[in-house]
Formats: C-alpha cells, sequence, structure tokens
C-alpha cells in the first residue's frame, strides 16, 4: 500500500496538535477540515492497532515535545501499519483515502494554487535559466534566436 509514511506522519502530527491543545498551545486558527480529518485517521488507525507499543510511543514522543517520530518509532509503527494493511484490505482502503484527503486538505491550507484557462500555476519553487544563447520561460511563444532570414536593416528607412 502506498501511503504508509505519509500515514504514520499525519498520525504523529496528530499526536502533536493533541499534545499543544493539552498544553494550552493550539493554534486559533486550525483549519477544521484538517484537524477533522487527522482525528478520523487517528481513530481508524488507533481502532486497528489497539495498544500497539509503536502507536504508544509515537504518542509519547509527541507528548515529550518533538516535533518528529525518532527513525525508530517510524519504522515500528509504518511496519505495524503495512501489517494491518496487509490483513486487511478494507483498513487499507479506508486508510489510503484518508491520507489522500488529508494531502488535499494540507495543500489547501497551505496555500494551494490553481489555474484555469491557459493559465499556470505552480505550488512550488521554479527556477527557470537560459545560457549560452538560448531562451528559457515556463511558457514560452513563438521565438527566434540568432539571425532571422531577412532581418530589418538599420538606418533612415526604419522611420
Amino acid at each position: 500500500m502506498t501511503g504508509l509514511e505519509i500515514a504514520v506522519g499525519y498520525v504523529f502530527a496528530w499526536a502533536v496538535r493533541k499534545a499543544r491543545r493539552v498544553a494550552g498551545r493550539a493554534d486559533e486558527e486550525v483549519d477544521r477540515g484538517l484537524d477533522a480529518g487527522m482525528d478520523r485517521l487517528h481513530e481508524l488507525v488507533s481502532s486497528k492497532l489497539g495498544q500497539d507499543p509503536a502507536l504508544e510511543r509515537a504518542q509519547e514522543e509527541a507528548e515529550a515535545g518533538q516535533e518528529e517520530p525518532s527513525e525508530r518509532t517510524r519504522r515500528r509503527l509504518t511496519d505495524s501499519l503495512e501489517d494491518a494493511a496487509e490483513r486487511d484490505t478494507g483498513f487499507a482502503k479506508a486508510l489510503e483515502a484518508l491520507v489522500k484527503e488529508l494531502q488535499a486538505a494540507t495543500a489547501a491550507s497551505d496555500g494551494g494554487v490553481s489555474a484555469s484557462g491557459d493559465g499556470q500555476a505552480v505550488g512550488g519553487n521554479v527556477d527557470i535559466h537560459a545560457e549560452g544563447g538560448s531562451a528559457a520561460a515556463l511558457k514560452m511563444g513563438d521565438v527566434t534566436i540568432g539571425s532571422a532570414a531577412n532581418p530589418p536593416q538599420p538606418g533612415p528607412a526604419q522611420g
């Protein structure tokens, strides 16, 4: 199943958010859709894994103030989710659907981009570079590089 590492990240992010709320440091402008989706993901995962030591350890690390799970905890939680998904295709489908929903909500809350018509949209960095007499652009019309077949002659005739 694809997305297990992403699911682990969201499960841990849920635990971090919960720990911050308990400590009174929650951001007042939390995106409700993202928050609700993370709650559903946590509910799905915790109901499937129960008292799995990897899930408990992830929650402990979040409560301790870590922003990311330790590599060992990430590996163990990924393995637990992978095992559960292999044994239960319904769980695997539900997990994959929630991860896709959360990815869409995350993109939207991070200022997702869109374009219509003939527009171009970029949701990250763009580096456009030309050298050696070439041309470069995200979108470019007709370009002539070098001599045209009959270039205009300089002088008074050009007006």
